[in-house]
Order: structure tokens, then C-alpha cells, then sequence
């Protein structure tokens, strides 16, 4: 795994958005943040600066900050295990999905994120919590200039 800059974040790559609306996770990816086939995830927005999304499972947010104001809110639909509707909690949103070594991004996540088939989205080492894939900012304009970085 890479890292572009000095001191800067490690990627994975480039991950390509199918016409069926899935992303594969990097193999590397999915072993360190230790995902489980269809696990319950949770997907965040991620930051201003760097756009997209970032990806964790409801087992590693389970005793965090975050998890305790998503798990134990008894506002929050997370209690409902079924529910796949976008949640806001204060200035955050989130979005309940399934985790696989191919995750498929709804309607509903491609049209927030203004998402469409073929974007490139790059997958970074997020926080050990959570796996990002960001879609504009610096370090997306530093991959740029990485032609033999992967793509999956």
C-alpha cells in the first residue's frame, strides 16, 4: 500500500464505480479493518475537504463515541436492523449496508454523493475505524499523478 507524500495517507487505489452500482473493496482493505461477509455496515459522509464516504461495521463503532450515538439512541432507526434509510444525527449522515468484498452503493447513496457509473473513487487508510473512498481534494489530485497506482 502507498503512501503518495511523506507523511501523508496510505491507499489502496482506485476503485471504480460498476454500472450495477458496486465497488469492490481492496483485498488489503478488507482484511485490515477486519470485515466479515455481510456484516452490518454503516456508511459516513466523509469529510468537506476530500468528499465521498467512509466505510466501517457496526462491530468495530460499537463501544466508540460515534457507535454509542448511533446504537444507543433510542431516536435512532439503527435499532431497527432492517432499515436501510439515510439517518442524520446532528450534522452527520449515515446510511446502514451490508459489507462485502463488493458493496452495492443505492440509489439514494449515488444520488447524495453525486455518484455516477465509472467515477473513480480512492480508498484511503481512514481512522482504524473506518475505511474512506474519496472522490476530490488533495491527496486525490496527488493519485492522479500516480499512473501505476491500483485499480480494482
Amino acid at each position: 500500500m502507498p503512501q503518495l507524500v511523506k507523511g501523508g495517507k496510505y491507499v489502496f487505489g482506485w476503485v471504480k464505480i460498476q454500472n450495477n452500482r458496486s465497488i469492490n473493496i481492496p483485498n488489503e482493505a478488507y482484511s485490515e479493518y477486519r470485515f466479515m461477509p455481510d456484516e452490518n455496515g454503516i456508511l459516513m459522509k466523509g469529510s468537506k475537504r476530500s468528499g465521498g464516504f467512509a466505510i466501517s461495521s457496526e462491530r468495530l463503532l460499537k463501544n466508540t463515541a460515534i457507535g454509542n450515538i448511533l446504537f444507543n439512541n433510542s431516536k435512532s432507526i439503527f435499532g431497527n436492523k432492517n432499515s436501510s434509510d439515510i439517518i442524520k444525527i446532528k450534522e452527520r449522515i449515515f446510511w446502514r449496508m451490508k459489507i462485502n468484498t463488493i458493496i452495492f452503493l443505492s440509489d439514494q447513496i449515488m444520488q447524495f454523493f453525486r455518484l455516477n457509473h465509472g467515477d473513480k473513487l480512492l480508498a484511503v487508510r481512514g481512522s482504524g475505524l473506518a475505511l474512506g473512498f474519496i472522490t476530490n481534494g488533495p491527496i486525490y489530485i496527488e493519485a492522479e499523478k500516480h499512473p501505476k497506482l491500483a485499480c480494482f
